[in-house]
């Protein structure tokens, strides 16, 4: 009894830090669309790498300088190249279309995860994972209603920057093989901050005053969302607790209502209900296998 008591505790706090990072992530959607209004979006993609990578010097500065020593340094470099371009486009597609469509185009990256191992790495892929991955792309079909509303094709970019996060992702599972998470995190921080600090010889704009707190807030709630969705998975199975990942789409509707006065419709939630269920298919298969 005292067992199941600490894993049913540990799968509460695991789901309300999870869904504290779903809304922490929205909220840095939501302040990257307020700024891009006066602020260029390369400005706000080297603001949430600099924010990153200041709270990781921490960490290197306990480990050394030879922590860093690497025999993956080509497959740092392609993974920091792709996760660099998938910020940039979503930062854009987020400043340009609605939080709900951006953020929910986002979240068919895990359903391409399996399709890139399989074509990348020959991983096994069972019936019930293409099923999920089939219910993860009509549950965007509904949600965007495309036969009955018109679709920016910014769309498109946001399909192509979650289609590279599953890249990366994938690049990670082949580096986690020899390289330490801490190492792979830091690496892509470093990388990152520098390549989109170079961007800002050319377009950087003055900054008001106002907007500094903003460009604060909008690094300390991506720092705190990584934090609380790392400590969650840490406690609590995936299986159990993975299902609310989807819950930032939710979070990006209300905050683009709220703030942005953008129209929430009935067929959104029933896309959102079958990315759901697909997703927790997908989580479901995974654990079996």
């Amino acid at each position: 009894m005292p067992t199941q008591f600490a894993t049913t505790r540990s799968v509460i706090i695991g789901s309300l830090l999870l869904l504290s990072a779903e809304a922490s992530f929205a909220g840095v959607s939501a302040l990257v669309k307020h700024l891009s209004a006066n602020q260029s979006f390369e400005q706000l993609v080297f603001f949430r790498n600099v924010m990153a990578f200041i709270v990781l010097l921490p960490w290197l500065w306990r480990k050394g300088p030879g922590s860093l020593k690497t025999e993956r340094l080509g497959l740092h470099l392609v993974r920091g190249i792709a996760g660099i371009t998938a910020m940039y486009l979503f930062f854009y597609a987020i400043a340009t279309i609605p939080l709900a469509q951006a953020t929910l185009v986002l979240l068919l990256s895990p359903f391409m995860i399996p399709v890139i191992g399989w074509l990348w790495l020959k991983d096994y892929v069972t019936r019930q994972t293409w099923l999920a991955i089939l219910l993860g792309f009509v549950g965007v079909f509904i949600f965007l209603d495309p036969l009955n509303s018109s679709i920016s094709p910014v769309v498109g970019l946001a399909f192509i920057a979650a289609l590279l996060a599953a890249f990366t992702k994938t690049v990670i599972r082949k580096m986690s093989v020899t390289e330490s998470t801490s190492k792979i995190v830091f690496y892509f921080s470093g990388f990152a901050t520098l390549a989109s600090a170079l961007p800002l010889l050319w377009f950087w704009q003055p900054i008001p005053v106002e907007n500094w707190f903003a460009l604060a807030v909008m690094g300390a709630l991506a720092v705190y969302g990584q934090l609380a969705m790392t400590k969650a998975f840490s406690i609590a199975p995936a299986a159990k607790i993975g299902v609310f990942t989807y819950s930032s789409v939710i979070f990006a509707a209300l905050l683009g209502f709220w703030f942005f006065d953008e129209a929430v419709y009935w067929h959104m939630l029933w896309g959102t209900l079958v990315i759901v269920a697909a997703g927790y298919l997908a989580i479901r298969t995974r654990r079996k296998h």
